[in-house]
């Protein structure tokens, strides 16, 4: 049970955070380089959120017990 939350937890902040990326992509057709959009990604907080989500469905899917 505590897995499955932690992989539904990690699941929503990996969106979460996705999703912040992809709306900050926006700023690209306004002349912004890709550097500087990856500079200004890196000190958002919110953008930490999609690793943060990966790692956490990762730890939750790699100490799943293979009863098979």
């Amino acid at each position: 049970m505590v897995l499955i939350f932690l992989f539904l937890t990690g699941f929503g902040l990996a969106v979460s955070g996705g999703v912040s990326i992809i709306a900050y992509m926006n700023f690209l057709p306004v002349g912004v380089s890709w550097g500087e959009y990856i500079i200004f990604i890196v000190g958002r907080p919110e953008c930490y959120f999609f690793p943060t989500g990966i790692l956490l469905m990762a730890v939750a899917l790699f100490r799943y017990p293979n009863n098979l």
